[in-house]
């Protein structure tokens, strides 16, 4: 009888060679895919990670809620496999780090995954998080996740960050967090993230970042490379806003002097080329999308000239 394990396995191979463009097919045939992988340097340690990762918000958290293993088995192991680390997940998004953190197990894969989780408790009333609260949240994710340090906690969108930073400030001290951070996705709480940014001992932040949503770039981005501060990209596809505006259009010729043969490795490598992102993590549910997206993490990212042309590109579309 085939075990979970063995089934999953099998399953996660079988789906990941489905719909490949024929580029990456060529490259995961020659063995080049992972040598090639775009690496960056997490600012406070040198550490090297995947320029490209995995969110699993999106799609990856409602299929998590349907509780379809092979399918998100084959996009975990497809990442993992083919040089992908980063894995960003949160309590907050559904089932997603819990089935992923099962997943993961049984796979054999979880110490091979760069686990990226948050923490973020309601308050009690008067905005304050329950610290006993906050703790259970982190030692759950610690059961799910089964990896002991945690790669990274993040406070998720500037959760009362005198109760929560402190008790990852902890965390980190005792060895059991690797980074910590804080997350923001509005643009109009940008200020208190500088804040935070600067006042606190914070590896990573995380932020939405976009070809058409770029106000990062205005105080936050100069900010985390001026503080050495790593940063984690959300939605660089502007969550579904972006493929409607290029539905139907083909990618420039010209994206291909950047080595972007697809609109997600477009999107993606306008993200990537930014010096101050560390790692891009668009979410999927589907594996031939994952190496898709892994794609944006080979070859040469765009310069300044072309970055500008990309923009000029996606702001003559039509509003989604």
């Amino acid at each position: 009888m085939v075990s979970r394990r063995e089934w999953l396995k099998i399953t996660a191979a079988a789906g990941a060679a489905l719909s490949l463009p024929p580029s990456l097919l060529r490259a995961i045939e020659g063995g080049t895919l992972r040598q090639e992988i775009i690496r960056r340097a997490v600012p406070s340690t040198g550490e090297q990670l995947p320029v490209v990762g995995l969110g699993s918000s999106a799609t990856f958290s409602q299929v998590a809620r349907s509780e379809d293993y092979s399918q998100l088995g084959q996009v975990l192991s497809t990442m993992v496999e083919h040089g992908g680390t980063v894995f960003d997940t949160a309590p907050g998004y559904g089932a997603s780090e819990e089935v992923a953190g099962r997943i993961a197990n049984d796979l054999g894969i979880d110490k091979d995954i760069f686990w990226a989780t948050k923490v973020n408790v309601a308050g009690r009333g008067d905005g304050v998080a329950d610290p006993d609260a906050a703790r259970a949240q982190i030692a759950t994710s610690f059961e799910r996740i089964q990896k002991h340090p945690i790669d990274l906690i993040q406070v998720h969108n500037l959760g009362d960050i005198p109760t929560q930073m402190g008790i990852l400030k902890e965390m980190k001290e005792e060895g059991r967090v690797r980074y910590i951070g804080v997350t923001s996705t509005s643009e109009g709480r940008y200020g208190d993230l500088a804040d935070v940014m600067r006042n606190e001992p914070v590896d990573f932040i995380g932020v939405d970042y976009a070809v058409d949503n770029r106000s990062a770039e205005e105080m936050i981005l100069p900010l985390a490379q001026e503080r050495g501060i790593g940063v984690l990209v959300y939605a660089p596809f502007g969550r579904t806003r972006l493929w409607s505006r290029v539905d139907g259009r083909d990618v420039p010729a010209w994206a291909a002097e950047f080595d972007a043969t697809s609109w997600a490795q477009f999107f993606i490598k306008f993200a990537a080329s930014h010096p101050a992102v560390t790692v891009v993590t668009p979410a999927t549910s589907r594996p031939e999308h994952m190496i898709d997206n892994l794609g944006g993490a080979m070859g040469r990212l765009p310069d300044d000239s072309e970055r500008r042309r990309m923009i000029e590109l996606v702001e003559g579309l039509p509003m989604a």
